[in-house]
């Protein structure tokens, strides 16, 4: 029997009602394959902010270095928005990727055989299939870079060094190894010098990987072609602010901003894992919220963090399996729907499968 200790951060808005319900998958899990997971609640964003001053407490960054990986559910909501740009619940999850190293965002973005119908896209786009993974720089670039005001001015500054680029680039293609072997690495070349240096170190980096395909894209066109041909992807490359941005259209595109998970990765095993939604503080508290993000962000850990390969996979079969069902939250019903159910219930049946 193997034991691992996860920090847990509940966070805002929907944060305490979706957590809780990929806490319940991960205890099935264990009690399947023989497991122990303990879980240890630590404050960050605006909840921290109420109780304990900060974004982000020191005991919260020592109990998360001190943790095997950190469950994260979401932070922010309207209640912080007056407050200082340096004092806002984001800068609380700013400041964990730091003091944790996690510089690599891992982010998956797959459509769901029986969630087809609710991708936006055309029918014809939808069935060439939708099932690639975005490699985005996480402690870098303008997020990170010099900014403030000067007067009525304000600026941001975006910044990468040689080394940063090489090991993001490093883990989109030992991802890409892993995969199709194919990356399209996300830059503004024509315009931004922080983009050459990007597109000089990638390609640098490409030469130990001969049997990987890396091509560019600038943002604009990356957008587009999003839209225009999804199938095209496998491995997605980019910075910070271009990584955030498409990543939420990818999202968008698989049927739901509710379903994708996301891990975020450093030179340890040590990870920090979450659904890319927000805290959706509009549907707090009404048992409406989709679980199924942050359960497979607990997959996600299993298998980066824990090398748990096959129970993360028993995690995403029994998604699949509800899925297939018929069983739908409110964000992902359509005309096929058999049932809608709540955050709750969703959770319960998860578990159902994975212990049949």
């Amino acid at each position: 029997m193997s034991n691992y200790n996860i920090a847990v951060i509940k966070g805002d808005g929907i944060g305490p009602e979706i957590v809780p319900q990929a806490i319940n998958v991960l205890n099935a899990v264990g009690e399947k394959f023989g497991h122990t997971f303990e879980f240890t609640d630590v404050l960050m964003g605006g909840c921290a902010i109420d109780e304990a001053g900060t974004p982000l407490p020191q005991e919260t960054i020592d109990t998360c270095l001190k943790s095997d990986s950190v469950l994260l559910g979401a932070i922010g909501g309207p209640k912080w928005e007056s407050l200082p740009g340096n004092e806002r619940p984001e800068v609380g999850l700013l400041g964990l990727r730091a003091a944790m190293g996690l510089y690599a965002n891992i982010r998956p973005a797959m459509l769901f055989q029986p969630l087809k119908n609710a991708c936006p896209l055309r029918e014809d786009i939808a069935a060439k299939g939708i099932d690639m993974v975005i490699v985005r720089e996480l402690t870098g670039g303008i997020y990170f870079g010099e900014r403030g005001r000067d007067g009525d001015v304000a600026y941001d500054t975006e910044k990468y060094s040689v080394s940063e680029v090489r090991r993001i680039a490093k883990v989109a293609f030992e991802t890409a190894m892993a995969r199709g072997k194919k990356v399209i690495s996300i830059d503004k070349a024509n315009v931004l010098d922080s983009s050459r240096l990007w597109r000089e170190v990638v390609h640098e980096t490409a030469q130990s990987y001969p049997e990987v395909e890396v091509s560019d894209m600038l943002v604009d066109n990356a957008a587009m072609q999003l839209v225009k041909d999804p199938s095209q992807f496998d491995v997605i490359l980019a910075n910070n602010i271009f990584g955030d941005i498409l990543s939420d259209e990818a999202a968008m595109i698989t049927g739901s901003i509710g379903m994708l998970a996301s891990a975020s990765l450093g030179d340890t095993k040590c990870g920090l894992y979450e659904p890319i939604h927000g805290s959706a503080p509009d549907i707090a508290g009404k048992n409406i919220a989709n679980p199924i993000a942050t359960i497979l962000s607990a997959a996600m850990m299993l298998k980066y963090s824990f090398g748990l390969t096959a129970e993360s996979l028993a995690i995403e079969s029994a998604v699949n399996k509800v899925l297939e069902s018929g069983v739908r939250t409110a964000d992902i019903k359509d005309e096929t729907t058999e049932k809608v159910v709540g955050t709750v219930e969703m959770g319960e049946m998860i578990i159902s499968e994975i212990l049949r």
